[in-house]
């Protein structure tokens, strides 16, 4: 029978299958019972750095900042006291999971400015976090803001989050870079051990009746796979880290097709929340039963071997994949 442990961040973990951050971790039996599923590690919902900063004069200050003429303004941010179960509630929630579970238990930051709130990786530390996911959510929209300034920022932060914790620590980011293998590779040299391709930008819409934009949230599907899968195959191996591959994985064919890129984990989040966290179980018997019928023994022999640098014509990762499917529907 094959195995399916694997490695990522120097945990050791019982199988590839990790829950990615998401409203399920904010209940301890939640958490509980995604161990119970197979689950081999949780990775925390995110505390935002908009949340930290709440309760400080200076954010207070920004955010009030010219409502007496854009009071709208204040209602596209969200109502921290209540968004979030709250900073300390997440710390000792860290610490709960820690006593609770024995799978390695990821805590989560999602930011963008180097700022005093980054000190809250170390007190994420301190509750017992095996390791740290850093998700980096920020849409440029500042004409003035040019490509080069905005890496750098990127690289600053992680430098700066890295520096200040003694556990492993993952960076959480979007596809979105004019050239994405250079900016994963200055990451990676400002101090992270994981990329998690990618995070994704939940695009708002505009209600007509309204006359208002309104937040949207989809569940992914398999589609949402490909972008990451085309990625983790092109930098596998060229960049060295372990990387978590996220969005899209529903099923133990998903798991199988991240792992042939290179992947050393998949992340899921959509498939738990929308058929239940027991459905952990299936993919992972799923990935298992695939594994033992075409003769892979171990995620390792099967990790990588349809990444870019070991498919006969890597071409396929690039433009040449993009003509070929053009003329799929040449005949139709």
């Amino acid at each position: 029978m094959s195995t399916i442990k694997t490695n990522y961040l120097g945990l050791e973990l019982k199988n590839p299958l990790v829950a990615s951050a998401s409203s399920l971790s904010k209940k301890l039996s939640n958490i509980k019972a995604m161990e119970d599923a197979g689950i081999s590690c949780v990775v925390f919902y995110s505390l935002f750095e908009e949340e930290i900063n709440h309760e400080s004069l200076e954010l207070h200050h920004f955010l009030s900042r010219g409502t007496e003429s854009f009071a709208e303004a204040l209602t596209y941010f969200p109502d921290f006291d209540h968004y979030n179960t709250g900073k300390d509630r997440y710390l000792e929630l860290i610490a709960d999971a820690k006593n609770s579970v024995d799978i390695p238990i990821i805590g989560s930051l999602n930011g963008i400015s180097n700022s005093g709130w980054i000190s809250y990786a170390k007190e994420i530390e301190q509750a017992g976090a095996d390791a740290l996911e850093l998700n980096i959510y920020y849409l440029s929209t500042d004409k003035e803001t040019d490509a080069f300034s905005l890496e750098n920022a990127y690289v600053d932060l992680v430098k700066a989050v890295h520096d200040a914790i003694q556990i492993p620590l993952a960076v959480k980011l979007s596809p979105f870079f004019t050239s994405l293998p250079n900016t994963l590779g200055a990451i990676v040299k400002a101090g992270a051990k994981g990329l998690v391709l990618f995070n994704r930008f939940y695009q708002p819409d505009i209600d007509i009746e309204k006359l208002s934009v309104e937040p949207t949230l989809h569940l992914s599907t398999s589609q949402d796979m490909l972008l990451p899968l085309r990625w983790t195959a092109i930098v596998y191996d060229r960049i060295k880290a372990d990387i978590a591959l996220t969005s899209g994985v529903h099923t133990g064919e998903d798991m199988v097709k991240a792992l042939m890129a290179g992947a050393s984990v998949t992340m899921t989040a959509s498939e738990l929340v929308e058929k239940g966290i027991h459905r952990a179980e299936t993919m992972l018997l799923e990935l298992a039963n695939w594994m033992d019928a075409h003769d892979y023994e171990s995620v390792e022999s099967l990790q990588g071997i349809l990444s870019q640098k070991s498919v006969v014509s890597p071409a396929a990762y690039e433009r040449a994949n993009y003509m070929k499917a053009l003329t799929l529907f040449d005949n139709k």
